[in-house]
């Protein structure tokens, strides 16, 4: 059993904007974002198209949602289809982050994504009225000056706030949960993936080990869990009972930082070098992502998936190395190895590579056969500095300028689709 009485008993908000980018682009023509049938979709002059988001109405009754392709959507009169104007949904995004400036300071507001928020509003509640006072005068000031709809979870914890989101707020606009609802709500999760924090590929790693429901989850023996995932499964042991110590801002499951970067490619890639060109691209953006935070990792890891015309298929492979890094051309070689010997010479569409098991980037180990690691290092900061003054296309490799490459293309873009 866990003592909550020693536990952080805070007022914390998980504040979700409803199909965010559906609902400012409903908005934006004039429509009524929960009335309205509309989807997002990233290029409508492709019909494979990735439907980045869709009104509620739509996802309702029509089933289309985010991860539809456009050829799924039904030739209805009815329906309208935009393209995404990224740069625009950030300025919204930044303007609703002013929003909940009013009612609490910067250091109480932790901006977990583009639609998503964290507000700690225990400081507020001697001015503005109780919990949820104030998570109902955020709801009506969201409507009010931007005709958007949000839902909001209330929790003691960072943790908590986000399961309430996902699990009752979502479906009732406004909804808390406190200590006393872990066993009356949060154990009786199943399947485990509807738990924040628990992926397809952990869920099935605990339902090889019986556990198929949060409260066995929470009832499990937390060695064995420790042992089989490390640090991770005592996190996951402690969330399964409401346990989040993490302050506003830090992320919630330390274990799961990696940096990676995914790309649908824009047409099938046949030859050989075309492919590797771009996998250079991506982990030069992979190893500046790290450096960014000024993080270095040893497992990379490289997806690969084949064009329909192949009928689809692919392959996933990691590796471990000796010592952490961030440099571009050591992902590089560890990501060529990884193709090299997978690769079966069918023609790919998709991309993927990632850099985990992240320590921070505080120290390098030298090597009597590399002498120059530390300038590569040091290097690779550099063009990060000089591309955050003159803009990403700044400097970019020679591959990039090929007709393989795709980083000058993508550099006009936010957030992978235009502005």
């Amino acid at each position: 059993m866990v003592d909550y009485s020693l536990m952080p008993n805070q007022h914390v908000l998980c504040v979700d904007m409803k199909s965010f980018y559906a609902s400012c682009s409903a908005v934006m023509m004039g429509l009524d974002p929960l009335e309205c049938y509309l989807a997002v979709v990233g290029n409508q002059d492709r019909q494979g198209s990735v439907v980045l988001a869709a009104s509620p109405r739509l996802k309702k009754e029509f089933g289309i949602k985010t991860g539809s392709r456009m050829f799924e959507i039904p030739k209805d009169p009815r329906i309208h289809l935009v393209e995404p104007k990224m740069g625009t949904y950030l300025r919204i995004s930044t303007e609703i982050t002013r929003l909940f400036h009013r009612y609490v300071p910067k250091e109480a507001i932790h901006v977990y994504s583009v639609d998503e928020s964290f507000i700690k509003v225990d400081g507020a509640t001697n001015i503005w009225g109780d919990v949820w006072t104030i998570a109902e005068k955020i709801r009506s000031d969201m409507a009010r000056e931007f005709q958007l709809t949000c839902t909001i979870g209330i929790g003691p914890n960072m943790l908590m706030s986000k399961l309430c989101l996902d699990l009752e707020a979502k479906s009732k606009g406004i909804a808390e949960w406190t200590y006393d609802d872990v066993q009356k709500k949060l154990w009786k999760v199943s399947p485990l993936r509807e738990m924040w924090g628990i992926g397809r590929q952990v869920e099935k790693t605990l339902n090889s080990m019986g556990i198929f429901t949060v409260g066995q989850l929470a009832r499990y023996d937390l060695e064995k869990l420790e042992k089989k995932f490390g640090i991770m499964g005592n996190q996951l042991y402690h969330h399964a009972w409401g346990v989040d110590l993490s302050e506003m801002g830090a992320p919630i499951i330390e274990g799961q930082i990696s940096f990676g970067k995914s790309q649908i490619l824009m047409r099938d890639y046949k030859v050989e070098h075309e492919i590797k060109g771009v996998i250079l691209e991506m982990c030069e953006e992979v190893a500046r992502r790290a450096r960014n935070r000024r993080k270095a990792g040893r497992t990379v890891s490289l997806t690969i998936t084949y064009s329909k015309d192949e009928f689809g298929g692919g392959f996933h492979r990691s590796r471990t190395i000796a010592e952490p890094t961030n440099i571009t051309m050591e992902l590089y070689r560890v990501c060529l190895a990884l193709f090299d010997e997978n690769y079966q010479g069918k023609t790919v569409r998709q991309i993927a590579i990632s850099l985990g098991n992240v320590v921070d980037d505080q120290q390098m180990q030298l090597n009597l056969f590399e002498l120059n690691r530390w300038k590569k290092h040091e290097l690779g900061y550099t063009v990060d500095r000089i591309r955050k003054r003159f803009g990403s296309g700044a400097l970019l490799r020679a591959v990039s300028y090929t007709e393989a490459g795709t980083s000058r293309h993508r550099v006009k873009l936010v957030g992978g689709h235009k502005r």
